[in-house]
């Protein structure tokens, strides 16, 4: 568990979090933190505590004499993995896992064609070992277990590009997918076809092949786009 999650103000943040993304504080909104104190029965100390983390998200400003102000959705961190997490949760949900797949379509498919370029020998098996762990889980409705190997897989495509802007968009990825698996925006069993492009990009990364891996990692991401249309228009 991050430090966010731990302690009165985590649980300050599980609530005020989703609340203020979900639109119940509109932007422009002012919360007085002595009210929001009492609110959660926690002290000031820890209610300014969960504030400095919404700021840090930019979801939230404190301005002397007027109090902490909701910021227009423009500013936020939409990047930060538990904005993302939070906007999952709610009603924005379709919208956010849309935009965030677009941004893996965008992202990934160039990333998979320089891992076959950059990527490392360790990486490589670690690549393959996903992916087969992926197919290893992929029936019996195993979405748990299928989860943690389809996120470790993306995070070494992303880490093997040698980008490193690539690389930190790992977290993102990891909530995009953990979202769509926690939210039932998955089919009990993953797409067999999309599993084998997995163990294909593996292939071709391992083989050096930078054309193939970014076709058959577009294809990965097309599919996903492709069941969003299904699962969550």
């Amino acid at each position: 568990m991050s430090t966010r999650g731990r302690g009165l103000h985590g649980r300050v943040l599980e609530s005020l979090g989703p609340a203020i993304t979900a639109g119940d504080y509109p932007p422009g909104s002012v919360l007085r933190t002595d009210e929001l104190a009492q609110r959660f029965e926690v002290s000031r100390s820890v209610m300014r505590e969960a504030v400095r983390v919404l700021e840090s998200m930019y979801l939230v400003e404190s301005r002397r004499r007027v109090g902490v102000t909701v910021r227009p959705r423009a500013e936020w961190n939409v990047y930060d993995p538990q904005v993302i997490r939070w906007r999952l949760a709610g009603a924005d949900r379709p919208h956010q896992l849309r935009s965030l797949t677009v941004l893996r379509s965008a992202v990934e498919p160039v990333a998979a064609g320089l891992a076959a370029r950059h990527a490392t020998a360790a990486q490589c098996a670690e690549l393959t070992a996903s992916a087969l762990g992926m197919v290893a889980t992929s029936r019996g409705q195993r979405l748990e277990e299928y989860l943690v190997h389809d996120v470790a897989f993306h995070r070494v495509i992303l880490t093997a590009s040698g980008n490193e802007m690539f690389a930190r968009l790992g977290d993102v990825v990891a909530e995009v997918l953990s979202g769509r698996t926690h939210h039932e925006v998955m089919f009990a069993d993953p797409d067999p076809a999309a599993v084998t492009l997995h163990v294909k990009v593996a292939e071709a990364v391992r083989e050096g092949d930078a054309e193939r891996a970014e076709a058959l990692t577009r294809e990965i991401t097309v599919g996903a786009l492709h069941e969003l249309d299904i699962l969550a228009p």
